[in-house]
């Protein structure tokens, strides 16, 4: 019975840590208000966009500093950068993704994961 018992704290306790694990890798807060996001780049409307899939979300970006997003079209990206409400209520960002960014980011840093955006 005490086997028992520890396989299943055990496997409790694995589940856990793969929940909170893929939480925090795929989109994160920090306590400065800092979020960090896995998706693709797109542009709509003029506007560049970052699709996230898993849960499915749609923000726009704004580069600050040297960040240029034209260098990232097409691509799987992890950003990082401050949130806020969007105030853009682009048609052709509501025809593209079904609704408007309601949330904008304003990009500090930015790496490519992927070069293509078409096998996810």
């Amino acid at each position: 019975m005490p086997k028992l018992l520890f396989a299943l704290l055990l496997s409790s306790t694995f589940l856990l840590a793969q929940d909170n694990g893929s939480m925090s890798r795929e989109d994160a807060k920090d306590s400065k208000g800092q979020i960090t996001v896995r998706g693709c780049v797109s542009r709509s409307g003029g506007d560049y966009i970052l699709m996230k899939q898993n849960p499915s979300m749609t923000y726009e970006l704004h580069g600050t500093g040297e960040i240029r997003l034209k260098n990232y079209l097409g691509q799987r990206v992890e950003l990082t950068g401050r949130e806020h409400p969007s105030m853009s209520t682009s048609s052709d960002a509501m025809n593209k993704t079904g609704s408007a960014a309601a949330t904008t980011i304003d990009v500090t840093s930015i790496t490519t994961v992927d070069k293509s955006c078409s096998s996810r």
